[in-house]
């Protein structure tokens, strides 16, 4: 009975199969994660992308470098979890819904609050779900029965004992401080949510009159407008300038209120004039310098940027209007001074995109020094968490150290409210800075609290702010594995094994979650925190929208495929925490990095298809493991394992990148381009059958490993050949993901073999090479020499003939130590007369040296009675005779130094078996390391025909380069032409002249 041969279809389509396998893996529940599972825990949180997004670049290689980690070590056997989950985003939810309101004239007071969040919650039933079914483009290995959004009720559970813990704790309270105000968004931010921009402002210059009519102190200032919430004047109480001013008082104009001059080492007095406005309500230094000195608090502006009843005659008026118009009064009453150019740094709201106002507003903050101060600890004596790369665990501590306390209040409604009631029948009906107020799990808490101290008839109000996003954010880690319950996925999954994340939102993300878990749990959140780099566009620039320069993942997967893509962005990581680049055409939409990749996934099926193909129906278990016999089995063999070593090591140490180049390298090299072209004779039918069953062996053993090792990096295209090489049943198959991962058999690694094998390969290479600098078609049979002086590479080199025969197309092959060419003749500075010429003078040198040593040996015997006289009277006769026949005698002369000599007539060589090339101009020469290669031509290449193909193509390629060198050389050319087309003319001419050389040189080395 025959075989059925399974068999893959001709041609790879990564759609059909990516679709068909993500759907099999969510619905088979393949990725569940079970925390009574056998193997040590492994669980990443995903970082929560917001809810009103879309997936861009960076998603995608942040999701390829955590599936790749969880697709690894759960096939190393651990207990893996990596759940997925979205963040509510509040202030980015908010603008859409603000944004479709006033479309339809209306504004979110209209709607009230119920409708409004009902509104909210439909909007995200419909739209919310958009990036999480992108992200299953990706074929992400998430357990999505576990999915959590940051305000489903588990986490609001969480949130709600979060806040109530640190209230008690007097770790949450209540204040009037300055915020950085957002106008755009209506709402307080967070520190960390302040982007610095660098921009060309001006310092504008004011006169302050003295009170008592003695002068005027010269002020500057970036935003004149806040002239008008003036309570002081400071200078520096060193400032010798100034000192005798301090305690007397200005006229503050415009607003004609007095204000002191105050003394405070905060002034710099090499800013400006040396003297400063002191505005404590819209300035943080300033802020801290009202408290020190008990100034007024003067508020001008509304939450909407307008100014308020405290900027008397500019009240209404927008900020930046307000500004102008301040200018104007200014210098219409004289004190305006100058206005300079000043580049200099505005703090601009990250959500809302408007420069944020400082703004003295009440509002909840938490205690950030007790619960920074604990994480620093972790860090300094455990070095918990640990950062790869090492270098961000500075920039992570500083952060920590230099942390204020976090307004994580915001005047928005779609989030957590804020569980605080106000008794707002004790202040009018009004929630105001001093309306008592309860902090309860619940409202009838807060009721039973209010009614015990104002009785029967207070009033309750909540508070309308809700909590600022990061909050619930920062309890992510252990809020998503049921926290406050001791629920058996926290008890299993946390801490979590590794965080994965960009090095933009350490500040915003990590250092929060780090806190609240060090307060809540006694633990740090994640054993290790992984810092990725940007993916930069083709112009190595950051993509962002206000740059428009971004690439869409799923246009990228649509052209190319979801592996493609994933393996491109891995593979490009240099390093860990390194930026990527992506080429990228945008007039075509194509990507020549992720086209490389998928004809990786090409080269792949195709390899795999010729391999089963020659099984005869059987799969690697069938076949057995397998026992090596030939040189090249035992190669391959050494080279997986040796591969299978470094993979390993390379992603346990977050060496991503280049694991994945590693794979590349060994798969589409050692294993297509040299070891199944050396079997492909052993599976012919007239093979040898034990050579033909171990060939077998070894292909379905290698090819079944590498889908094991490549599976993290391109989980779909290994999914599909794998079922098919293993022929798994259409019913309840088993799935590569949950197979084991190779482990290396160090006893199979040979370096020596393979350093060996390498000789092999580049023999080949270098032959290959030399049939197309000589144009010898690929058909015809030719004769190679191969000389090594060493014993070792011959050896090699006999070991391995048939596949140097069969590979390189090589009918004769001959392996000798002695030389197969001659030297060739070239001109050189050392010729014959100038070689003898030094050799005599060596001789003489050497001579000289014997002389001085019979000088010295003669002196001591001539000392000697009687012998002294004679050896002199031979001596001098000898030196005489000597000096006469062989250096005053030309004949002589040339006999002297013609016998002193070394003999260099091939002659004297002794000859090989094998017949030697004599003659340069009938072969092609190369040398591979010590080896030299040569090809005779005669019977195999018309020379000369080729050599006048070359010169005719020389002749093209260098009148290319002078008519591409002639364009550039017009200055019209290069001055008006666009800057892509001046570019692509000079990479044409680099063309034209490296394929020039590139000819000059192959015509240079024929015979």
């Amino acid at each position: 009975m025959t075989a059925t041969i399974p068999n893959l279809p001709s041609l790879y389509e990564p759609f059909s199969t990516e679709a068909k396998w993500q759907k099999f893996w969510e619905d088979n529940q393949v990725y569940k994660a079970d925390p009574n599972h056998q193997g040590e825990p492994y669980c990443i949180v995903i970082p929560p992308p917001n809810v009103t997004g879309s997936l861009h670049m960076g998603h995608a290689f942040e999701s390829a470098l955590i599936d790749t980690l969880v697709r690894y070590h759960r096939m190393k056997g651990r207990n893996t979890l990596w759940l997925p989950g979205t963040d509510h985003a509040s202030i980015a939810v908010q603008t859409i819904l603000e944004k479709q309101l006033k479309a339809e004239g209306k504004t979110r007071d209209d709607l009230g609050r119920e409708k409004f969040l009902e509104r909210a919650w439909q909007w995200k039933a419909e739209s919310g779900g958009t990036i999480v079914n992108q992200l299953r483009r990706l074929g992400v290995s998430v357990d999505w029965t576990r999915e959590r959004f940051t305000l489903d009720e588990g986490l609001s559970k969480a949130v709600l004992e979060a806040f109530i813990r640190l209230y008690d704790e007097e770790l949450i309270y209540r204040g009037n401080y300055l915020v950085n105000w957002c106008p755009a968004s209506g709402s307080a931010v967070s520190d960390l949510e302040v982007e610095p921009k660098e921009v060309n402002g001006n310092l504008w210059h004011f006169r302050y009159p003295l009170s008592d009519g003695s002068g005027f102190v010269e002020v500057a200032t970036t935003r004149p407008e806040t002239m008008l919430g003036d309570t002081a004047v400071a200078v520096n109480p060193n400032d010798e300038r100034y000192k005798h001013l301090i305690g007397k008082t200005l006229t503050l104009p415009i607003m004609n209120r007095e204000i002191p001059i105050i003394g405070d080492e905060l002034v710099d007095p090499a800013f400006g004039t040396g003297c400063v406005k002191v505005t404590p309500a819209h300035d943080p230094n300033d802020f801290e310098m009202g408290k020190r000195h008990d100034l007024p608090f003067i508020n001008i502006m509304n939450k909407d940027g307008t100014l308020n009843e405290n900027a008397g005659e500019f009240q209404g008026q927008d900020r930046f209007v307000a500004r102008k118009n301040v200018i104007s009064r200014l210098e219409a009453d004289g004190v305006l001074v100058k206005i300079e150019d000043y580049k200099h740094t505005v703090p601009y709201s990250d959500r809302g995109k408007v420069p944020v106002e400082p703004l003295l507003s009440t509002q909840w903050f938490v205690k950030i020094r007790p619960l920074a101060d604990k994480t620093l600890e972790f860090l300094d004596n455990q070095n918990s968490p640990d950062f790869v790369p090492q270098r961000w665990t500075k920039v992570y501590r500083d952060w920590l150290v230099n942390l204020r306390d976090w307004c994580i209040s915001r005047q928005l409604w779609w989030g957590h409210q804020i569980p605080a009631w106000y008794a707002i029948s004790e202040t009018g009906g009004q929630i105001t800075d001093s309306t008592p107020y309860f902090v309860a799990r619940t409202e009838t808490e807060a009721w039973e609290k209010a009614k015990s101290q104002f009785g029967e008839n207070v009033q309750l109000e909540q508070d309308p702010d809700v909590l600022d996003t990061w909050f619930s954010s920062g309890l992510w880690p252990f809020s998503t594995l049921g926290w406050p319950e001791q629920t058996p996925d926290l008890a299993t999954y946390y801490p979590n094994a590794t965080l994965v994340t960009g090095f933009d939102i350490i500040f915003f993300w990590v250092a929060r979650m780090t806190m609240m878990a060090g307060h809540f749990t006694g633990q740090m959140p994640f054993k290790t925190v992984y810092i990725h780099g940007l993916v930069r566009d083709e112009n190595n620039k950051k993509m962002s929208k206000s740059a428009n320069n971004g690439i869409d993942p799923l246009l990228l997967i649509a052209k190319y495929g979801t592996d493609a893509l994933r393996y491109t962005l891995i593979k490009e990581v240099a390093g860990a925490g390194q930026d990527i680049r992506l080429e990228y055409d945008r007039k075509k939409d194509e990507s020549t990095s992720v086209e490389a990749s998928r004809n990786f996934a090409n080269k792949l099926w195709n390899a795999a298809r010729f391999v089963m193909m020659n099984l005869d129906g059987q799969t690697p278990a069938q076949l057995g493991k397998p026992e090596p016999t030939e040189l090249s089995d035992k190669w391959i063999i050494s080279r997986y394992h040796q591969v299978v070593k470094q993979t390993t090591n390379y992603i346990d140490n977050y060496g991503l990148g280049e694991a994945a180049k590693g794979l590349y390298e060994f798969i589409w090299g050692d294993f297509c381009d040299w070891y199944i072209e050396l079997v492909k004779s052993r599976l012919q039918k007239d093979a040898d059958p034990g050579s033909l069953k171990v060939a077998q062996q070894i292909l379905a053993y290698i090819l079944e490993g590498i889908l094991k090792l490549l599976h993290p990096l391109m989980p779909h295209i290994t999914e599909e050949i794998w079922q098919t090489l293993t022929q798994q049943p259409a019913e309840n198959p088993q799935i590569l993901a949950l197979q084991p991962y190779p482990d290396a058999d160090e006893k199979l690694i040979d370096p020596t073999l393979e350093e060996q094998f390498e000789l092999l390969i580049n023999t080949i290479r270098t032959i290959r090479n030399l049939r197309a600098e000589a144009d010898i078609k690929p058909g015809v049979k030719i004769t190679a020499n191969l000389q090594s002086e060493s014993e070792k590479e011959r050896f090699i080199l006999n070991a391995g003939q048939s596949y140097i025969q069969d590979l390189a197309k090589v009918e004769t092959l001959t392996i000798t130590n002695k030389a197969l060419i001659d030297e060739p003749k070239k001109p050189s500075i050392l010729n014959k007369s100038a070689f003898k010429g030094l050799k005599a003078i060596g001789l003489i040198i050497v001579g000289l040296v014997f002389f001085r040593v019979g000088i010295i040996v003669g002196n001591a015997i001539l000392r000697l009675p009687l012998f002294g006289t004679f050896f002199e009277t031979v001596g001098l006769g000898y030196a005489g005779w000597f000096v006469v026949r062989n250096i005053l005698n030309a004949e002589g002369r040339q006999k002297l130094f013609t016998s002193s000599s070394v003999p260099v007539d091939s002659q004297n060589i002794s000859q090989p078996e094998a017949t030697q090339t004599h003659e340069s101009d009938n072969s092609i020469a190369g040398v591979v390391g010590t080896v030299q290669v040569v090809i005779p031509l005669k019977g195999v290449v018309d020379v000369e025909a080729l050599r006048a193909k070359l010169e005719k193509s020389i002749s093209k390629a260098e009148a290319e380069a002078a008519s591409l060198s002639y364009r550039l050389s017009n200055p019209k050319f290069v001055d008006k032409a666009p800057a892509d087309v001046v570019q692509g003319v000079r990479d044409a001419l680099a063309e034209a002249e490296k394929q020039a050389e590139i000819l000059r040189d192959r015509l240079q080395a024929l015979p």
